[in-house]
């Protein structure tokens, strides 16, 4: 039944510590915010969406806010994201060398580097070239990785593919519920560590829609004014793979009654052309 539900929502608590640092970004500078954004107590799990350029943007923003504009080339998100490609392509560099793969000035493009530099996205190291003072290297981090395009949709498809070709259905159906079983043992663990012994359920949904929000689901708890609790999904995550693999969807919804303890019912399904995955969570008893 593709329907949504008129309730009101209560976000993750993740999701409100995330929007209380961006709120104090100027919003003339802000851009979109992550759905799993930097968080205090654990590590990010972004899932950005957008222009090279605007994922950049707000990676940089997030890890280092950049609370007052800077006048002059130096604050375009055009020649921070120039800069990037410069040392991915072209390999590490000096400013100099960074200024002429980008054709711009000096001091537009030093400026760029040390606000990728704080923000964890490029290093620098000293190198020596024969005689004379040794010059400054900038070189991308691990973490700028992220910034690129990937393909993983395309690369889980394709070993979904082998692994039907070698066992057919029977093994993918085991290799998804493999998945289920190891989910369900983490976010077990975290319900176990952030809530109290004899949590109530809606606080457990709650913690679900936390965990939902954080992998890149943008997970929402509701509670209706009779007390109905619906977990909300408003992205698919898997949405490359829950198309022709069916069973993804079903091992999800087996996967919320497990973890949760309670008696799962989909409302409202994004494959199947609604705006979320929309379940309705009540007590086994019911």
């Amino acid at each position: 039944m593709d329907r949504e539900p008129a309730v009101t929502t209560d976000l993750p608590s993740a999701s409100v510590a995330a929007s209380s640092r961006l709120a104090a970004i100027p919003a003339a500078r802000t851009g979109a915010p992550l759905a799993g954004a930097e968080h205090e107590n654990g590590p990010a799990h972004p899932f950005e969406h957008g222009t090279d350029a605007q994922m950049i943007e707000r990676r940089v923003r997030t890890v280092t806010p950049l609370v007052t504009p800077s006048p002059g080339p130096g604050a375009s998100s055009t020649l921070r994201r120039e800069v990037l490609y410069a040392l991915r392509t072209g390999g590490p560099a000096s400013p100099d060398q960074v200024a002429d793969r980008v054709g711009a000035s000096r001091t537009g493009v030093l400026q760029q580097l040390r606000t990728l530099e704080s923000a964890g996205l490029v290093t620098r190291s000293l190198s020596r070239h024969g005689v004379g003072r040794p010059r400054h290297v900038y070189d991308l981090t691990a973490a700028a990785q992220e910034l690129f395009p990937a393909n993983y949709g395309a690369l889980a498809q394709s070993f979904l593919t082998a692994i039907r070709s070698i066992g057919g259905e029977a093994l993918i159906h085991d290799v998804f519920e493999a998945r289920r079983q190891q989910l369900k043992v983490r976010i077990g663990d975290r319900l176990t560590d952030r809530l109290p012994s004899g949590a109530s359920l809606w606080e457990r949904v709650r913690e679900v829609a936390s965990y939902e929000d954080e992998t890149g689901y943008l997970g929402r708890a509701a509670r209706d004014s009779d007390g109905t609790i619906r977990l909300s999904l408003h992205n698919c995550a898997i949405s490359g793979v829950s198309g022709p693999y069916p069973i993804a969807c079903e091992e999800e919804l087996q996967l919320l009654g497990e973890v949760l303890g309670a008696q799962v019912t989909r409302e409202c399904h994004i494959p199947s052309g609604g705006r979320s995955c929309t379940y309705r969570v009540q007590p086994m008893d019911k």
